[in-house]
């Protein structure tokens, strides 16, 4: 078994009104829901970001901002994959960019 990072890009309305919002989190709850044991960490949105490279720092959250993360374990990339495919964030017009962890130490 091996950990997946979840880097979610775009989506994220979380709707106008109360309902449209309760409409969202029953959609991610029942996602994760689904997930069950396979959920290390359900992460969290993000917000402002800044890109650092050799020229210097941006505020332009870069070429594809993340809009949020979360930790996964599963048995193979094709696992993970599939899993990740039913993320709510796909269906609202983002993506989820899939990437195996290891441990460097």
């Amino acid at each position: 078994m091996a950990n997946y990072l979840l880097v979610y890009h775009g989506g994220g309305d979380m709707g106008a009104t109360p309902e449209a919002q309760a409409k969202t989190m029953a959609a991610w709850m029942g996602w994760f829901g689904g997930l069950g044991s396979a959920v290390v960490d359900g992460g969290n949105p993000v917000g402002r970001a800044c890109t650092i490279t050799k020229g210097g720092t941006s505020e332009d959250g870069g070429a594809n901002p993340a809009t949020g993360y979360s930790v996964i374990t599963a048995e193979s990339m094709a696992a993970a994959l599939k899993m990740a495919s039913g993320c709510p964030v796909i269906a609202d017009g983002g993506s989820v960019e899939v990437c195996e962890t290891f441990n460097a130490g």
